[in-house]
């Protein structure tokens, strides 16, 4: 195979001075070595180096003692061979952030608005006071207006660069926070390695080329290696070769292990041979580009023709997908490539799709104005006074279309609500950074709210409802039930002696139990908890285990076959000291290892024969009784072989064996979890237990949890039932049969991780009820990752779960409790019902506005409210009011009610009727204080003011009584479903005080001093207590509204819904339906049509000139090509920003890092 990755060394691995002199071999030897795979390697270990051992005397360290840990050799190392450290992707600087937030459709809009509006209130065209040319009503700008003109202008371009700068920072803020974390994650992330003979844990970061490494099961790789001894391993190398085949390592066939690979079975020992950029991982980052800019990226296109591209051109481990978007694109026309994609959150499509319609009717209403002010204009100069156009009036023509044109602008840039993806940022930020103390990692933003939608937990047993400290409690040894521990007397010695070195020997070595940290407190158990219970038996026993394992070092150990969810057993095989032939110990679940068991030792500690029906016996007489006790139960047998079996034939081995005993595994239900669960199915979420324990066990749990109870009919299946019932004479899965299967069924007992994956997906394509299932799913080992990926939230355990399965999720679950879970879903509806809130109040004053600034100009041609004056309740009542309603914090009586669902719309009808209630109220006061306030105040009119003249009094009223009705509507918008008390936990939310109050004091500072700039004149005391006299009423006709039954106003419309299936057109859908966001179709429709019509007429021609030369049309088809990818292109649109992974030590992407904000219609990444 071409080394070609020896022609681009990475910059910074390469080091300056030769050190390689010192050791036997080169850091470039090595690399090549490890490029090479099975059989090939095997044979240049043999050739070049005589075996491992070869290597590791090369590398100056020995395979049982280790490295001798002293910092000058280490740092010799580092100096050879590099350190194990992948430096992270630059991250992208603040600059390239504020770049991206400017890409909001929203925001363009008021860019150009706001530069138009800048441009033209610096041009003042001759001719003005000419009057032939008809003295239009309502005149041009007054004097300070036309001063005061670029103000506009400015104010709008202020507002866009404060809501692009608070975007950009919160996504800065983000992508730091996450760094830290990350590094956090991998400075805790730690491996065991030998040293000085002691086995120890370092930080990955510190491994180095020598080092004796132990793997286990579950473990991510930290570096390259070659195997020195291994027990049954089983590696998937998916994440680097694509092959999701679990590759078996041995150092006969292949004993090469390579950094980013997950180990699924066994455990052993390896030589660290290459860290860093120098490991496959670092190369393939280096390609990448993680290292460096993106000439790497051409260097990968480059070099896909060579060799180590076969390796790295299925590398679809996220960080690839993510990375290589584009190229991702193009290879799908050639292959589908199987990697699923989350679809957009189902809050970012429905406020897409809400964006998108408020635009619409925005962009409406601006245009009926531009029309009926020119119309009227056109009508009232040229009709009623009967002007003629000449060419000295154009310029003041233009001026009055010009003027009307920034009234529309105005109303569209009131109508468009951007304060909304502020509010979603705001409020995820905010929930994420809060979740963190409720023991929630979010590594994914969108995970935050589509929890709230969560209809569905499957949740593991071991670690998640239980405590994960296990202790025997019961024991059936020598013919005994003890249904407690039994005095060492009690028990035969010899049973008591093969018992102790069966426990002792047959669990992996790295299993512990450590005296407690704190005086008085429980032991800690380290490694496997079902084997550190086993180990606390041998010290109730009051024997030790220790001096066994250190008799029977695992180098003696003759073979291992390690646990694993297919074997559900384990067994260490022994070659006898003294004569010939071997011994073999089990130990697994009651049912299988019973089975296999034609043995049993009895009370004097002879073997007994032990046939079907005394199994029965026994199942019925101890083993179930003390399942239904809750007790997990496992089975302790041996087997003696005078000569030697074939080790590979296991079904022969694993049998005949002689039962020892079986215990009774205790693992207490958390006390906080039947709450939890009680919480849960009051807020309509099913909980539904998955685990690999026995069904009485299983279904023990259960009830004590409060999943199953008393009375119910629910299903509790074993993982083989569940199968049959569910799948076809063929073996396939049908999905009518799930969905009779799933609504009931509440247990899943000996399940294995595909049962869990296949229920999981099960229930997310079902069709079944009135809304689609939204599911989350917890996990904790290597093989949950599939069903945590295809999970709509996939919670990882944080002290038990392994890298994988942490790799996989989305939240990873600080504590391991179910109860963090709950308070995720509270987060989660939270964030939606604060986006709602935002939502309710900022319509309000939306529809209120535009209809004010609509009806005024098309009566008085003048907005009664300056553009000033709107862009202060637009910008000030948009930013603070997104801070003051998306922080509130969440209430329990949020779990009170049924999940949204997909389906449900953003605005309900309680929403909507407060929405256009409240308009009522805010209309009649404005148009009343607008045609008959001069009346009531007893001021001057300021409609009909003349030119020039200062702000009225009238028009500073109206703008400050507007104000406050916003204000005091504000606290009415802190409740969406009707509730009559708004003022409710107001003191809990101190960031909602301190914005209402200072915008309250920031008014008055407007009205008292703002000038002309905004368009106001002092106003006196009693004027001023009239002003907040209304809006108080604001209030209570909020009290009024919520008296009214919704269910009575028929007229009511929903909006913002998420988008049924049957609207999306055929052909996105069989693209991957997945990845396309149908709010932006709307958008992108007008697009496609025009690709596909380019597509038809380049057919078209291609028929032509086919015909006409009668050729076959080879080239025309290879030149259609393109535009077939380019159509695939801009159908998919990338709306949120790439997610970039920067994790060191895994090939994964975590998309957290960058994930912008979840805007509203966020202009498309890529596209035209």
């Amino acid at each position: 195979m071409a080394n070609n990755t020896a022609d681009h060394p990475p910059g910074n691995s390469v080091a300056e001075v030769d050190h390689e002199g010192d050791f036997g071999c080169t850091m470039m030897q090595l690399r090549e070595l490890m490029e090479l795979r099975s059989g090939e390697a095997v044979n240049k270990i043999a050739e070049c180096y005589g075996d491992v051992q070869g290597i590791c005397r090369r590398l100056k360290t020995s395979p049982i003692e280790g490295l001798s840990g002293n910092p000058a050799d280490l740092e010799k190392r580092h100096a050879s061979f590099g350190k194990n450290f992948i430096p992270p992707k630059k991250p992208k600087t603040f600059l390239q952030l504020v770049w991206e937030a400017l890409q909001d459709v929203t925001l363009i809009i008021l860019e150009v608005a706001a530069i138009i509006s800048l441009g033209l209130s610096f041009y003042h065209p001759q001719g003005e006071g000419n009057d032939s040319c008809g003295q239009a009503s309502g005149g041009v700008e007054d004097e300070g207006e036309a001063q005061a003109g670029w103000i506009e202008g400015a104010a709008i371009l202020f507002s866009v660069i404060i809501v692009v700068l608070v975007t950009a920072f919160n996504d800065w803020s983000k992508e730091k926070q996450f760094r830290g974390l990350q590094s956090r994650i991998e400075q805790e992330q730690k491996f065991t390695v030998i040293r000085k003979g002691q086995v120890i844990q370092i930080p990955v970061a510190e491994i180095v080329v020598g080092d004796i490494a132990q793997i286990k099961y579950g473990d991510l790789l930290p570096a390259d290696g070659i195997l020195i001894q291994g027990n049954d391993l089983k590696i998937d190398e998916s994440s680097l070769t694509g092959e999701s085949d679990q590759v078996r390592k041995s150092l006969e066939k292949d004993p090469m292990l390579l950094s980013g690979t997950h180990v699924m079975e066994g455990s052993g020992r390896m030589v660290v041979s290459a860290v860093g950029l120098n490991s496959q991982t670092g190369i393939i980052f280096t390609l990448l580009g993680a290292g460096g800019e993106d000439e790497e990226k051409k260097v990968k296109k480059a070099k896909t023709q060579d060799g180590i591209a076969l390796e790295i051109q299925p590398l679809k481990s996220e960080e690839g997908v993510e990375s290589e978007e584009k190229e991702e694109k193009e290879e799908k026309e050639k292959k589908k490539v199987n990697v699923t994609k989350k679809e957009k959150s189902v809050l970012q499509g429905k406020l897409t799709r809400l964006a998108v319609q408020i635009g619409k009717a925005g962009l409406i209403m601006s245009a009926v104005t531009v029309i009926i002010l020119i119309l009227y204009f056109v009508i009232d100069t040229f009709g009623v006074q009967g002007h003629e156009w000449t060419a000295e009036c154009t310029p003041i023509y233009i001026q009055y279309f010009v003027k009307f044109f920034i009234i529309g602008v105005t109303v569209l840039v009131v109508a468009v609500p951007e304060g909304l993806p502020l509010a979603v940022t705001i409020s995820l930020a905010y929930s994420v950074k809060k979740m963190m103390k409720d023991n929630n990692l979010v590594r994914h933003l969108d995970a935050c709210e589509t929890m709230g939608n969560a209809t569905a937990i499957c949740s593991d047993k071991t670690g998640t409802l239980t405590m994960n400290r296990m202790t025997v409690v019961q024991a059936y040894i020598g013919d005994t039930h003890y249904k407690s521990i039994p005095e060492p007397e009690a028990v035969n010695s010899e049973t008591l002696e093969l018992l102790v070195n069966s426990i002792s020997i047959n669990s992996a070595y790295t299993t512990k139990i450590l005296p407690s940290e704190k005086e008085g407190g429980l032991p800690r158990h380290v490694g496997n908890k079902t084997e550190c219970a086993l180990l606390g038996l041998v010290l109730d026993l009051k024997r030790d285990y220790q001096p066994i394992r250190d008799e029977v070092p695992e180098e003696k150990l003759y073979k291992v076959y390690t646990f694993n969810s297919s074997r559900k057993s384990m067994s260490t095989v022994l070659k006898n000291a003294t004569g010939p032939g071997f011994r073999m110990y089990s130990k697994g679940a009651s049912e299988i290892v019973l089975r296999k068991c034609s043995h049993i030792l009895d009370a004097s500690g002879q073997p007994r024969v032990f046939k079907a029906k005394d199994r029965d016996e026994m199942v019925r007489k101890v083993i179930e009784p003390m399942a239904c006790d809750g007790l997990r139960t496992i089975c302790v047998a041996m087997r003696d072989f005078t000569t030697e079996p074939d080790w590979d034939n296991e079904a022969d081995i694993l049998n005949d064996l002689t039962c020892i005993c079986v215990v009774g595994i205790e693992d207490p239900v958390r006390p906080e979890v039947p709450e939890a669960i009680s919480k849960c199915q009051r807020a309509g979420i099913t909980v539904r237990m998955v685990t690999g324990d026995n069904i009485n066990t299983a279904r023990a749990i259960a009830t004590k949890c409060g999943i199953l109870q008393p009375g119910e009919d629910f299903l509790c299946l074993e993982g083989k039932d569940f199968n049959q019932q569910i799948r076809n004479d063929k073996g396939e899965v049908e999905q009518e049969r799930l969905d009779k299967v799933w609504p009931k069924l509440r247990v899943l007992a000996r399940s294995s991780p595909t049962d869990k994956h296949t229920l999981v997906k099960g229930i997310i394509d079902s069709t079944v009820g009135e809304t689609r299932q939204v599911v989350a799913v917890t996990g904790d080992g290597t093989n949950d990752g599939p069903a945590l990926k295809k999970a709509d939230v996939g919670f990882a355990m944080g002290i038990a779960g392994t890298d994988v399965a942490k790799e996989a999720s989305d939240i990873i679950l600080t504590d391991d409790n179910f109860t963090s879970i709950v308070k995720a879903v509270m987060w989660g509806r939270n964030v939606y019902d604060s986006i709602s809130k935002f939502l309710q109040f900022q319509l309000t004053v939306n529809v209120v506005a535009v209809i004010v600034a609509f009806t005024g100009a098309c009566i008085t041609q003048d907005s009664p409210l300056k553009a000033v004056q709107m862009l202060w309740v637009n910008l000030i009542m948009d930013t603070l009011a997104s801070l003051a309603l998306a922080t509130e914090p969440p209430t329990e009586s949020l779990l009170l009610r049924k999940p949204y669902g997909r389906d449900k719309p953003l605005i309900s009808r309680t929403m909507m009727k407060n929405i256009l209630g409240h308009a009522v109220y805010q209309l009649i006061i404005t148009f009343t204080l607008l045609f008959a306030g001069e009346k009531f105040f007893n001021i001057d009119s300021g409609r009909n003011a003349p030119l020039h003249s200062p702000p009225s009094e009238h028009y500073t009223i109206i703008f400050n009584v507007f104000v406050m009705m916003q204000l005091f509507n504000e606290i009415n918008a802190r409740k969406i479903h009707g509730e009559r008390n708004v003022f409710e936990g107001i003191y809990r939310n101190p960031i909602f005080c301190s914005v209402v109050l200072g915008t309250f004091a920031l008014q008055i500072i407007i009205v008292q001093f703002g000038g002309k700039p905004f368009s106001c004149t002092a106003l006196t005391i009693d004027q001023w207590l009239w002003c907040v006299f209304i809006g108080v009423g604001e209030l209570l006709w909020g009290q009024f509204i919520s008296a009214v039954p919704t269910h009575r106003l028929k007229f009511l419309k929903e909006a913002g819904h998420g988008i049924p299936k049957e609207d999306i057109p055929e052909e996105v859908l069989t693209e991957g339906a997945d990845e396309i966001d149908h709010a932006e179709m709307e958008l992108r429709r007008g697009q496609i049509l025009w690709f596909r019509g380019l597509n038809r007429i380049q057919t078209q021609m291609d028929v032509v000139y086919t015909f006409q030369t009668g050729q076959t049309a080879v080239p025309g088809a290879l030149r259609r090509q393109p535009s077939v990818v380019s159509q695939h292109n801009d159908a998919k649109t990338v709306s949120s920003p790439t997610h970039v992974g920067i994790s060191s030590s895994s090939l994964s992407a975590n998309s957290a890092a960058a994930a912008g904000p979840p805007a509203p219609a966020s202009s498309s990444t890529t596209g035209n």
